[in-house]
């Protein structure tokens, strides 16, 4: 089949939400009538859309499908930007995946993560101080949502305070879909200026940092070199801020539109972790799905893909999937956690997810023992919504107490 769509052409993949914290209308129908099938992208290109939970887990863990797809399909012009090389990790297959991986995840162990919980714990309470000093109402993603997790990453990898903000603007600049490939490319070269001069200073002078612990890692094959740490930090900073920013901003927007969770939230904090699950699983803020292209013909799913024909693996479609979980419209943060794929799955899984889930623990476990009364200012059908970008998540979230 060809990857363009024709006259005929395949049904698009639904955009549309009739409620903000649920998946596009149309979507639940596709993956029922057929969780393999062919769709049309923002593009105009067609490709295999995956929908079933078992079907997105099976092509995420397959080697057969490579993440260096030729198309861009979820952005307006179809352009692939140049990819980074060496310690990337998002844009590269095995065997190059598996070495830089195994390198940097030395530096992302539990315990390394654990250890971080009293300096997540310090920038929390902090920025919760400034918010109760400012009084209400305060938007609370500018307030809170984006600038904690900035902060936390920005500590990890050693990034200097006056250099932050530069930092937030860049991310989100690069989260857009919505922009010419001008701009993001654009983006991209302020972040590599920034990474760098970075990376020049930890040489000149190491820390207690991420990069400082890469530099001085054993390196057996010799990889590690100015550009595999300005790609890995690149990649790191980029996707540890902005996945966690949206998940505490439209968590707290879904936790304050659910009263009735809520409270079992504030009656019984042992919650927050089932909480996080829930949210993670509820939300999925990937909502694009992740793109992958064959490498050779598979059968799969009850069809025949053939080599270099893309696929897009629906992770939202599937922690929806009853076959999955039962009832999965239903918000319950008492609901016995369940392997969600709101973190990917297989080799590509999220090398971060233990320091994501670390910080919305903390963020949920303080925010509404802090401000017990804290409600929307504006009603939910108010807010915007970030259907123009990588990560979906709320612009802004007027709050107050």
């Amino acid at each position: 089949m060809s990857e363009t769509t024709t006259a005929a052409g395949a049904p698009a993949v639904p955009k549309a939400r009739s409620c903000p914290f649920l998946p596009p209308d149309g979507l639940a129908g596709i993956r029922e009538e057929s969780p393999v099938t062919r769709a049309t992208f923002t593009s105009g290109r067609e490709a295999w859309l995956v929908t079933g939970y078992e079907q997105v887990r099976a092509v995420l863990r397959d080697p057969s499908f490579s993440v260096n797809v030729p198309h861009a399909l979820h952005t307006q012009d179809g352009v692939v930007t140049q990819k980074p090389g060496r310690g990337s990790l998002l844009w590269q297959d095995a065997p190059e995946h598996t070495d830089d991986r195994r390198l940097l995840a030395k530096e992302f162990t539990v315990r390394r993560m654990q250890a971080l919980r009293p300096n997540i714990q310090r920038i929390v309470d902090e920025h919760l101080d400034a918010i109760e000093a400012q009084g209400g109402p305060v938007d609370f993603v500018k307030a809170f949502a984006n600038p904690v997790p900035s902060m936390v990453i920005s500590d990890l990898f050693g990034v200097p305070v006056e250099r932050r903000e530069e930092f937030q603007d860049i991310a989100e600049a690069m989260m857009r879909v919505d922009q010419d490939v001008a701009a993001t490319e654009a983006a991209g070269m302020r972040l590599g200026g920034l990474l760098y001069q970075l990376v020049q200073e930890r040489k000149a002078d190491p820390g207690d940092d991420l990069i400082s612990a890469l530099i001085t890692t054993e390196d057996p094959g010799g990889v590690i070199d100015d550009m595999f740490l300005m790609n890995a930090a690149g990649t790191l900073l980029i996707a540890a801020h902005d996945t966690t920013a949206c998940m505490i901003g439209l968590g707290t927007a879904l936790l304050l539109d659910r009263p009735d969770q809520l409270a079992l939230l504030r009656e019984d904090p042992s919650l927050v972790g089932n909480a996080v699950e829930e949210l993670l699983r509820y939300l999925t803020i990937g909502q694009f799905g992740s793109e992958r292209v064959a490498t050779q013909d598979v059968e799969f799913g009850g069809v025949r893909i053939a080599k270099g024909e893309q696929v897009v693996t629906h992770v939202l479609a599937a922690d929806f999937d009853p076959a999955f979980v039962e009832d999965p419209e239903r918000f319950d943060i008492t609901r016995r956690p369940a392997p969600h794929l709101a973190f990917g799955f297989g080799a590509h899984q999220c090398i971060g997810q233990q320091l994501a889930r670390i910080e919305l623990q903390i963020v949920f476990g303080t925010l509404f023992k802090r401000f017990p009364t804290l409600r929307l200012a504006e009603p939910v059908t108010e807010l915007r919504f970030r259907n123009d970008m990588v990560f979906y998540g709320v612009h802004e979230l007027p709050v107050t107490w």
